[in-house]
């Protein structure tokens, strides 16, 4: 049941839905389902949402929202994001509370993982 007046879904672009799918399912273990050539939704991320086919990029140079990833093992992280084809952003730095880092999906969209350990 969806929360009155609560954040409730999220979508971001995407260049590529069939590689969107594959790094998405092999780092995070999401589920997709599509729904005509140009979307794709997703769930089993935490918050549910979709990509839509664009050329556009979603990072916080343009002024785009961060969504921010936590882990448990931020390296294991990182190297999972390196191995599914992701490319880091900014390498873990440290700031009040933990440590993070950014990184880019196959589409170029940023986003970052954090972790308190």
């Amino acid at each position: 049941m969806s929360s009155h007046e609560k954040i409730n879904y999220v979508e971001f672009p995407a260049k590529d839905l069939a590689a969107t799918k594959a790094f998405f399912t092999a780092v995070f273990g999401w589920s997709f389902v599509d729904y005509g050539p140009d979307y794709t939704a997703f769930s089993n991320a935490g918050l549910d949402g979709g990509f839509f086919k664009s050329d556009l990029v979603a990072s916080t140079d343009n002024g785009g929202a961060l969504i921010v990833f936590y882990s448990n093992n931020l390296e294991q992280t990182r190297a999972k994001i390196e191995e599914a084809g992701g490319s880091i952003l900014k390498p873990v730095f440290s700031f009040p509370g933990g440590r993070r880092f950014h990184f880019g999906d196959p589409n170029g969209n940023e986003y970052a993982v954090w972790s308190d350990i």
